[in-house]
């Protein structure tokens, strides 16, 4: 029966599990509570990933009713491959929260807090699981309202600015989404992601559909904080609690981005939207001005929360480049990357929300001698950082060499001089918080009263470490994984208009 009810799984799980624990009121009740519903839901995400990659598309028709009368779940290896990683970076965040928390939230908002995450768990499974592009859309919402809750629980009261600029810009994006997604029921008169295909595919040249596609791509950029659209994504990473921000950097984005895969790949079509609308010229422009703008901007803060809230930014920009490249292989590599980067920037906001707990402050000031006093914390964030940059056997280098390849395979010689200067701007501004940890000057009553952070927030940050170091040396599940979720999207019965 399990089985049989495996793909709606991890939507129904924390659905039903938010209200409850809200209900339960207590802090630890509720940690403990979410923190197994969030395993479970990962338990499941893995099992709908291995039956993805031995039988395929697994298909779960909601009530009963089929497709495209109905509402269809619809997982493919890709939505697999990132509802896996979205229900695992939830469960090592919530345990790694239970402390975290104490000293960032007041504890009367600890419950709303375990509450809102369940939800924004919810909706990001929905996203990567529904097969309506209308249901998307409500999925998208419920990720989206979890989320300003989320960044606004915070006890420095600029969350509060950061929350409404994020409510103001996602409230944008999911208007233009939704207008989108009616020109597209107006023309075809289905809602259905593989009904939409089928029928944009008879259609050419049509202007409504050419809106459409305009107002969801523009819609999802907002989303996914694509430069010039990124500004609510600096100050909500900055001022949200520690853990929130290790969340939304590692999932909102990334479950973003494969959305525009999805529309693009899956409803239009890579040729309509490439070739017939030029979108891949304005995307690759995009993501090489993010690549370096950002990158730029990340070696300018003091607070090195925002410094990664611009590295994230930049990163954006690689997995949008790899998808702008309409090949496989770019496709590929943008895959990769949203999955790699996951791991790496989990690790750093941990690293950050560690500092945090201990010092009281994440400026780059607060980093000098914290390599000899939080010794664990800073060589977690050491290998995370050598990850952003792309040093071998690490995460970060397997998914920059596939897209410098597929960059090369397009004879793109100025985009590699662009992502090799992305990469060596990454140096500086990781170098800036290694050269305050390991040589700055530390004062003898630092030394003795700043200690390692706790070892429930080192487990889970350690789990991802590891991750970063065992992915950038077997390579086989998730480069197997990525390659053949860009295989498939590929494929021409998956594109959309011609």
């Amino acid at each position: 029966m399990i089985e049989l009810h495996l793909a709606i799984l991890p939507i129904i799980l924390p659905l039903i599990a938010a209200p409850v624990c809200f209900i339960l009121g207590r802090s630890q009740w509720c940690w403990l509570f979410s923190t197994l519903v969030s395993g479970l839901s990962c338990a499941a995400s893995i099992g709908l990933l291995m039956t993805t990659l031995d039988q395929g598309v697994v298909s779960y028709a909601v009530g009963g009713w089929q497709a495209p009368w109905g509402i269809e779940i619809r997982i493919d290896v890709a939505s697999a491959l990132i509802l896996s990683l979205v229900s695992g970076i939830s469960t090592l965040v919530l345990i790694y929260a239970n402390q975290s928390i104490a000293k960032e939230i007041d504890t009367e908002k600890h419950s709303l807090f375990y509450t809102a995450h369940l939800l924004c768990l919810t909706g990001l499974s929905g996203i990567l699981s529904t097969g309506d592009a209308f249901n998307l859309f409500v999925f998208l919402e419920i990720s989206s309202l979890a989320t300003y809750t989320l960044v606004s629980l915070s006890r420095d009261k600029r969350c509060l600015i950061a929350a409404f600029r994020y409510l103001i810009m996602g409230t944008i994006g999911a208007t233009f989404i939704l207008i989108g997604v009616g020109m597209l029921y107006m023309k075809t008169g289905t809602l259905n992601m593989l009904d939409l295909a089928d029928k944009i595919a008879l259609i050419e040249g049509n202007r409504t559909l050419n809106t459409g596609l305009a107002f969801i791509l523009i819609g999802v950029s907002i989303k996914l904080a694509l430069f010039p659209l990124h500004m609510w994504l600096p100050p909500a990473y900055t001022h949200a609690p520690s853990a929130v921000s290790a969340f939304l950097a590692s999932t909102a984005t990334k479950v973003a981005v494969y959305v525009m895969v999805r529309f693009i790949f899956s409803i239009f079509g890579a040729q309509y939207v490439f070739e017939t609308m030029s979108m891949d010229i304005i995307l690759l422009v995009l993501a090489i001005i993010a690549i370096f703008k950002c990158s730029f901007m990340a070696t300018l803060q003091s607070n090195m929360k925002s410094m990664l809230a611009y590295s994230s930014v930049a990163q954006i920009g690689y997995m949008i480049l790899g998808i702008s490249l309409a090949t496989s292989a770019g496709l590929m590599a943008g895959l990769l990357h949203i999955f790699n980067h996951a791991l790496m920037k989990g690790v750093l906001f941990m690293a950050l929300g560690c500092v945090a707990y201990r010092v009281g402050s994440v400026d780059i000031k607060s980093f000098r001698g914290l390599g000899k006093t939080m010794p664990w914390t800073m060589a977690a964030f050491t290998i995370a950082g050598l990850s952003i940059i792309g040093v071998p056997l690490t995460a970060g280098f397997v998914s920059k060499w596939y897209l410098v390849t597929a960059v090369f395979e397009q004879q793109q010689w100025l985009i590699g001089f662009v992502l090799l200067l992305g990469s060596l701007l990454a140096v500086v501004y990781i170098g800036r918080v290694l050269e305050a940890a390991y040589f700055g000057k530390v004062s003898q009553q630092q030394e003795t009263n700043i200690k390692e952070a706790p070892l429930m927030m080192l487990i889970p940050m350690w789990v991802l470490v590891l991750a970063n170091i065992y992915f950038g040396i077997d390579t086989s599940v998730t480069v197997g994984a990525a390659d053949a979720a860009a295989q498939w999207l590929s494929q021409p019965h998956n594109t959309g208009a011609n």
